[in-house]
């Protein structure tokens, strides 16, 4: 098993917070949710405390102790910003130096340039799929967003024709194209073959991503017709600069971090000794942390140099870059502290133990296990593992493609409808400037169709391989 894979397994087998029966956590999570759209839509409390006070009333349903509810939900928020919250920061401080330098203008014009408006989607889905693939789907987020409401902007397009797209490559190599790892954790738990699940898991992306990108995004900009806000767009750097950086430069100072880390993907693959000097190494130089840093370090000299920009202007871009993420920060780490107290008080087991007396196919097993843990947990990672490790053992008796498809239906399930207990679904909502009534009719449907469709042709290929 990988560390991570052992890690999360780990995790799952702490003893819960809370002695409450089934029943009672079920209710205790309907309410806790209830709680925070409540909080949010009705009282419009701010989304950082309507989860902080919606964790608390979900441990007080469920009969936990105050002070170990409190204990979960900080230590979830503390793991969440540590994790996810660097990564933001060096994003947003990568990205502050595309608009300043005019790199951000350099790959925006060239794209406008050359996409039509009616290939624009398909350009963005592309873009998305190929970043998206090493990448934790923050990280990507982080990457991406920038361009997406850049493009939108300027070139007068909807926002959510251009960002569905983007965020639809995102999800889908997510769940289910290795070397992203999550389907690598399930194809180490339930012994599948990698290079079947890579070809497998790329035919299902390929017709998933269609359908909930490009064609789905026109019925979402029909439902949430919202200009890109303001507040997080880059603005168009000065006309006084001495020169933009290079289109080459640009795009290869923000493709540095992807190509890192998938070679650090690929060295795991290929070496497989975690002791081996080599593997240790691109593990240093291809962890997100690591990667966005060099990146950063790196435009400095392609992106900075160029423009003109002394050293006293760094500090000072550095700052601003940083100020508009900090509400971000807080939702996405209070979202994370949800989470943890969710899985605290025993609700992943919950669904475990219900599960193991539903008499249907492995793969649609799999599929509901999966859907069940990411609606309660918000957690597509924690879905995998836990869903993989119940079903692992049905694998045995598997052929080598039916193994690779059960890792699939795994990494569809666990992308079923994002909604309030997943930091995912609060980036896109601060990105994009949506309320959570938009960012459901957008964002958490987008997943839905991702899951249920690659899901569908799971369930298809099945029955002809």
């Amino acid at each position: 098993m990988t560390r991570l894979s052992v890690e999360m397994l780990a995790a799952d087998t702490v003893e819960p917070i809370t002695s409450a029966g089934h029943a009672q956590l079920g209710i205790a999570v309907l309410l806790g949710i209830a709680v925070i759209v409540l909080l949010i839509t009705k009282f419009k409390l701010h989304a950082f405390l309507s989860l902080t006070i919606g964790s608390l009333a979900l441990g007080a349903f469920a009969g936990a102790p105050l002070d170990k509810v409190i204990t979960s939900f900080t230590a979830g928020l503390g793991s969440t910003v540590a994790g996810v919250g660097v990564l933001i920061a060096l994003g947003a401080i990568l990205g502050k130096m595309l608009a300043d330098s005019g790199g951000a203008d350099q790959i925006v014009d060239t794209i406008l340039a050359k996409a039509s408006p009616r290939s624009m989607p398909w350009t963005m889905v592309l873009i998305a799929s190929v970043i998206g693939l090493p990448l934790f789907f923050e990280v990507g987020i982080v990457l991406l967003i920038p361009v997406v409401l850049m493009v939108a902007k300027r070139g007068n397009y909807s926002l959510m024709r251009i960002g569905i797209p983007a965020l639809a490559g995102l999800s889908v190599m997510h769940g289910l194209v290795p070397p992203h790892p999550g389907p690598l954790v399930a194809i180490d738990a339930v012994g599948a073959n990698l290079g079947v699940t890579l070809a497998l898991g790329v035919l299902i992306a390929i017709p998933t991503v269609i359908i909930a990108g490009p064609l789905f995004s026109k019925y979402a900009a029909r439902w949430v017709d919202v200009p890109a806000p303001d507040r997080m767009i880059p603005q168009r750097a000065s006309e006084e600069l001495e020169k933009r950086p290079g289109f080459g430069a640009t795009l290869a100072t923000i493709l540095l971090p992807v190509v890192l880390m998938l070679a650090k993907a690929l060295v795991d693959i290929i070496v497989d000794d975690p002791e081996n000097l080599v593997q240790r190494t691109f593990d240093v130089i291809g962890n997100p942390l690591i990667a966005l840093l060099a990146s950063v370090i790196v435009g400095i000299f392609t992106l900075l140099r160029p423009a003109g920009f002394g050293k006293e202007r760094l500090s000072g871009l550095v700052e601003k870059g940083l100020a508009p993420i900090a509400g971000i920060l807080l939702i996405v780490g209070a979202g994370g502290g949800f989470k943890q107290t969710l899985i605290d008080s025993g609700v992943g087991q919950m669904i475990l133990e219900i599960s193991e007396d539903w008499s249907i196919p492995a793969l649609l097993l799999a599929w509901l296990i999966a859907v069940a843990i990411r609606l309660a947990t918000g957690s597509a990672t924690v879905a995998t593992v836990s869903a993989a490790g119940l079903v692992a053992p049905l694998a045995a008796d598997m052929s080598t493609t039916h193994a690779a498809l059960l890792v699939l239906a795994i990494g569809a399930g666990s992308l079923f409808f994002s909604h309030v207990n997943d930091a995912g679904f609060w980036l896109v909502k601060e990105y994009f400037g949506l309320n959570v009534g938009q960012t459901i009719k957008t964002w958490s449907v987008m997943e839905t169709i991702i899951s249920v469709v690659a899901g569908a042709l799971v369930l298809l290929l099945s029955l002809v391989i």
